[in-house]
């Protein structure tokens, strides 16, 4: 949770007991915040049916540095994966998932 704690003081961040408060602006311009719960990892459900699984630090730097996207779309974008850690390519992820997700519509 060492980790957490440093997100937490580098973004100025609130936290209560059970809380990481993470504060957003709505489409509408107004001030939300987003109450994600302290647990080691998040499981991010998608249209298609898929699932994957992010820790809590990458949940919370997306969210952070890309306030305007979806979660299931930032994620990719700070996701480490120990196997490629330069990371897919996103633009082409992206355009893969929004051509499954047209199909769908």
């Amino acid at each position: 949770m060492e980790e957490i704690k440093d997100l937490i003081e580098r973004y100025g961040l609130d936290e209560d007991l059970e809380h990481i408060i993470i504060p957003i602006r709505g489409k509408d311009g107004r001030s939300l915040r987003c109450f994600l719960l302290k647990r080691k990892y998040f499981t991010i459900l998608y249209p298609d049916g898929r699932s994957a699984v992010f820790p809590l630090g990458e949940v919370i730097e997306a969210l952070v540095q890309y306030p305007d996207l979806p979660l299931r779309e930032s994620l990719p974008y700070v996701h480490v994966d120990p196997e490629n850690p330069e990371g897919p390519d996103k633009e082409i992820e992206t355009m893969v998932y929004e051509e499954k997700k047209g199909e769908s519509d």
